[in-house]
């Protein structure tokens, strides 16, 4: 059964007069609305020149906090492949008690230190007393003054526990250190020193009176930068040389993550009656480093974020009062036409949110594509947090608010017959 509506009460019911101001309202929000959109879109240049500042604001904010989470992954990476696997063990000199002979590390450290689970590479590293003794080139090309460079010993696993990196020529091996045989290899920095770049002609160079072939010039080196200063040769070939009687430290490569557990495991692989004798340097908790590299550059970032985004509001809140100023007439006229302040006010500030939000919008656009196109040129992998990419618009509104607060009270003072008497 459908019945028949009837018509309406003339005595205007409350459900006659909910109606009444329902279809009143509706009307009255899409004039809002076309109004503040007129009123931003009557002047396109001063809108663009508005907008501008807040795209800027929030471009440099999604832009800035965007590659600064992308250079912290970067740099924390970097870091665990690097210093985070690096662990290295040395005598305690100062362990032993008064009269105890000092704790020298044994020559088959590194074989010892192999037979852990999560050892890439293992060797060791001394630095030799060469007394008065200098380095000179044997053909003179450094001037014919010998340099004083550090004089270095290592074995042959020494070069992949320390990410070297070639520039010529080759390492010395196993076979080299078990011969003596009198040969080095330079580091970058004490090749520049003595003038050689090439290794195809064997150079030799002399420590001292005695001369030494140099097979291969080091490119870079990872774990231990002094090696890039130094003329390196096997441990046995400075066991006859200088006498040198035992390693001063074991250079560890690890598998990422395993430091900590090898650095508690090293001493006790090398020294398993009196483990205490040595000391082990380690690299911090991988998780603690990456946070607080992650915090330091976000709050840097975000701080330089926020002052474009206070220099954008600025912008729009100066331009919303100059239209203000500039719409004197306009706004008597519609209070004179019965318009109340609060309409007044409620048109300026749509208009402000309208121009953040547009500003918002093309600033998140802006500071994405900048975060990806600076990750692509420097090969690195975008990292963007999705929140600040989709609320920066709402957040360029709220800026529009709070900019228009002001000049939207301004407009809303005017007296009707002081801007008509005006113009």
């Amino acid at each position: 059964m459908v019945t028949q509506a009837g018509p309406p009460d003339p005595t205007g019911g409350p459900s006659t007069s909910r109606r009444r101001r329902r279809l009143r309202s509706r009307p009255a929000v899409r004039d809002l609305l076309d109004e503040a959109l007129a009123g931003v879109a009557a002047r396109p240049t001063r809108l663009i020149l508005t907008t501008l500042g807040t795209v800027l604001g929030v471009a440099a904010l999604v832009g800035t906090v965007g590659l600064g989470q992308t250079a912290a992954g970067q740099i924390t990476q970097r870091f665990d492949l690097a210093a985070a696997t690096r662990v290295v063990v040395q005598p305690d000199d100062k362990g032993g008690q008064e009269g105890e002979a000092a704790t020298q590390l044994p020559w088959d450290a590194p074989d010892r230190i192999k037979r852990l689970n999560g050892v890439d590479a293992v060797g060791t590293v001394s630095k030799l007393e060469i007394g008065d003794d200098l380095v000179q080139n044997v053909t003179g090309l450094d001037g014919g003054a010998g340099k004083a460079l550090q004089v270095m010993a290592g074995s042959s696993g020494l070069w992949d526990a320390v990410r070297a990196v070639l520039k010529t020529g080759r390492f010395f091996d196993d076979g080299h250190d078990q011969r003596a045989d009198k040969v080095v290899v330079l580091g970058k920095h004490a090749a520049e020193r003595l003038g050689i770049n090439r290794v195809d002609s064997q150079p030799a160079v002399f420590i001292g009176d005695e001369p030494y072939t140099v097979i291969g010039i080091l490119d870079s080196v990872t774990g231990r930068a002094d090696l890039n200063d130094a003329v390196i040769m096997p441990n046995g070939t400075a066991k006859e040389a200088y006498n040198l009687e035992s390693p001063d430290a074991v250079e560890i490569r690890t598998a990422v993550g395993a430091a900590q557990l090898i650095a508690e495991q090293a001493p006790i692989a090398i020294e398993p009656n009196n483990p205490s004798t040595l000391t082990v340097d380690a690299p911090p908790k991988q998780g603690a480093v990456r946070k607080g590299v992650e915090s330091d550059l976000n709050a840097l970032f975000l701080l330089l974020g926020a002052v474009a985004l206070l220099v954008g509001g600025l912008g729009i809140a100066n331009v919303t009062l100059l239209s203000v100023l500039e719409r004197i007439s306009e706004i008597g006229l519609r209070r004179a036409l019965g318009a109340a302040r609060r309409h007044i006010a409620v048109q300026f500030l749509v208009e402000s949110v309208i121009v953040g939000f547009l500003g918002g919008l093309l600033g998140t656009a802006v500071g994405v594509i900048l975060t990806v196109g600076v990750s692509w040129v420097r090969d690195w992998t975008p990292i963007l947090d999705n929140r600040l990419a989709f609320g920066s618009p709402l957040l360029g509104a709220f800026i529009g608010l709070v900019a228009g607060t002001y000049p939207a009270w301004k407009a809303s003072a005017i007296q009707p017959i002081t801007a008509l008497r005006g113009t």
